[in-house]
């Protein structure tokens, strides 16, 4: 079985006086939010063979921050591809994990996470799939799982979506009316 992990980055600041999209920081709730989620991530004691992680600035602070809440290190590997990638791309990536790769988290942006969760994920999933339908939220992670031992194997609506975890699932004040 393998299991594929997105989170998206936590929410950056529109306000910083930044030249490039790519540049863009988190906000205090954004830092706020990844450590609560790294927390949460320890929590559910979620482990990850392999990271990948675009290598935006938001992304960059966004795994830091899970990595203070979570207690150690992530080691993400980045790749430039998943920067604003497309749901294809995202694929691509998943589709080159080796096979001894058991559980893959990917760190990136919307709305390819979204989209990639949703071809993954079958449409008479309901529940979970409907809250990622309904709006991947930043810092939200979900967690699929596949049955084989083959990333070249994942395709469309072959996943199961086990978990669908926003910042304000674990704490309320992080939810959209909190600071």
């Amino acid at each position: 079985m393998k299991t594929l992990t997105l989170l998206r980055h936590a929410k950056s600041g529109w306000d910083d006086p930044v030249a490039r999209d790519f540049d863009r920081p988190l906000n205090a709730r954004g830092r706020r939010a990844a450590v609560a989620m790294g927390r949460h991530v320890r929590a559910l004691g979620l482990h990850f063979d392999r990271v990948i992680a675009s290598p935006a600035v938001r992304v960059i602070e966004t795994a830091a921050e899970i990595e203070r809440g979570l207690g150690r290190a992530l080691s993400p590997a980045w790749d430039r591809r998943l920067y604003l990638a497309s749901a294809a791309t995202l694929l691509d990536v998943v589709h080159e994990g080796a096979d001894e790769t058991g559980s893959l988290l990917l760190i990136g942006h919307n709305p390819g996470l979204e989209e990639l969760a949703m071809l993954l994920v079958p449409d008479d999933a309901g529940g979970l799939r409907d809250a990622v339908e309904e709006k991947y939220p930043t810092a939200t992670l979900a967690e699929i799982t596949f049955d084989g031992d083959d990333w070249g194997a994942v395709a469309a609506g072959r996943g199961r979506l086990i978990r669908f975890v926003r910042p304000r699932d674990v704490d309320p004040a992080l939810g959209p009316d909190g600071d």
